[in-house]
């Protein structure tokens, strides 16, 4: 979908700063993903108006997100998501690109179904490449990856970029955060192969606990409905061919008949 278009249908929304979103962070939430065409992010939106407001930053309501993956050798942390262990984890170095701030992320999901999400702030002139060059750096890097994983820093290496432009909704109750993101692209790094998934949107709806959500009405009324979806697997899955994918090729099928939905 054109900017153009998706600024238009956000033009009518009341914003919400960086600031006032502190307070809606849902470090340890529940998350609900839903996967559609982008032909009905104007339906979805125009139907959501009176309930949300929408992140502003610096004037812009679309965010552009980069983000690196980090798993071991063998890929253990995609190969516990592909055999459906409950408690699995993401590590990954996020560079929200409008405002140039570097995050070095975690996050853990646990046999409940629930997500915790920890993040230290890095040197936004380091990025990915340059993480292991200062040793101050390296150091809380060092407890910070041994403190909430049971890998060492030394284990990891950048396996998969994902880049993606983002709208961030929350109810105005603030008990529910809702990120859409769509013009999504992958790329092994490495072998720099690429993918993405074209028209296709994943919307995550991210609350504190099972609180009711408007957002969920509006997408069931739409045929919208869940579906257990990474980022991170789905650019392995299209990018790394050779890696083991059996249980992820039913979600590929129904992704691509996505695709042509009219």
């Amino acid at each position: 979908m054109e900017n153009s278009i998706l600024s238009k249908c956000l033009s009518t929304y009341s914003p919400i700063s960086l600031d006032e979103m502190e307070s809606v962070k849902l470090m340890n939430r529940v998350d609900t993903k839903f996967v559609c065409h982008e032909s009905l992010l104007p339906s979805i939106l125009s139907q959501a108006e009176e309930g949300y407001t929408v992140q502003e930053v610096a004037g812009k309501r679309i965010s552009t997100y980069d983000t690196v993956y980090y798993d071991t050798s063998g890929l253990d942390m995609y190969l516990r998501h592909h055999d459906q262990q409950l408690v699995r984890r993401k590590v990954r170095v996020r560079t929200y690109v409008d405002t140039g701030s570097v995050f070095l992320e975690i996050k853990k999901k646990n046999n409940r179904g629930r997500t915790k999400k920890k993040r230290i702030e890095l040197d936004k002139s380091k990025k990915t490449a340059a993480l292991k060059v200062e040793s101050n750096l390296q150091f809380t890097i060092n407890e910070f990856v041994a403190k909430h994983t049971p890998y060492e820093w030394s284990e990891l290496a950048p396996k998969e970029r994902t880049s993606f432009e983002r709208v961030t909704l929350v109810n105005k109750g603030k008990t529910e955060r809702l990120t859409i993101d769509f013009n999504l692209r992958f790329e092994a790094i490495g072998s720099g192969v690429k993918a993405d998934l074209g028209p296709l949107v994943i919307i995550e709806l991210k609350r504190d606990g099972l609180v009711p959500s408007r957002m969920q009405h509006i997408l069931r009324d739409l045929r919208i409905f869940p579906m257990k979806i990474s980022k991170y697997c789905m650019g392995v899955t299209m990018t790394i061919p050779e890696v083991k994918h059996n249980r992820f090729k039913e979600k590929l099928i129904k992704l691509n008949k996505l695709r042509y939905y009219a």
